[in-house]
């Protein structure tokens, strides 16, 4: 088991939000509730101040992986993100992320959430980046095709990059 994926800071800064983790931690013991064969439950009483349920969409076998790595964790610390909307969810292939687990789904209100570079693969450098400009889709609208095959001709994705 790679044991520098299954190290977690003695303290965690999420969104904003202070949580206190073990120093080494190999396996997840909170509560998980079944909901269907495929569908469990990370509840929001797990801790305080969590915004929603984490959802895993997973056989009881993918599960029992999950559990090995600490991902669930990531599950609840995604509940905790401003303006999260409906479940934080995760995918069949969950494991340890870089803020999210991979696998890990969470949708944010517009006005309300944020955009979090952890959600969004940068570390895996899967080609997802975040941009802040002033342009508005006007702007960009009439160029879009030109934009998207200069972003992919230039932005570093995939396996070896």
């Amino acid at each position: 088991m790679n044991l520098r994926a299954n190290t977690v800071l003695r303290q965690i800064i999420y969104a904003g939000v202070r949580l206190s983790a073990p120093v080494l931690r190999m396996s997840w013991d909170g509560p998980v509730e079944k909901i269907s064969d495929f569908k469990y439950k990370v509840p929001r009483s797990y801790k305080p101040g969590m915004r929603s349920d984490g959802v895993v969409f997973a056989s009881s076998r993918l599960l029992e992986g999950a559990k090995k790595d600490n991902c669930l964790e990531q599950v609840a610390n995604m509940t905790f993100l401003p303006g999260i909307l409906g479940c934080a969810e995760a995918m069949p292939d969950i494991h340890w992320g870089y803020g999210f687990p991979i696998g890990g789904v969470a949708a944010t209100d517009f006005d309300e959430g944020v955009i979090s570079p952890g959600g969004v693969g940068f570390d895996i450098n899967c080609g997802v980046r975040l941009l802040r400009t002033n342009l508005e889709i006007a702007d960009v609208e009439p160029k879009m095709k030109q934009l998207v095959a200069a972003i992919f001709e230039n932005v570093p994705s995939g396996l070896g990059s």
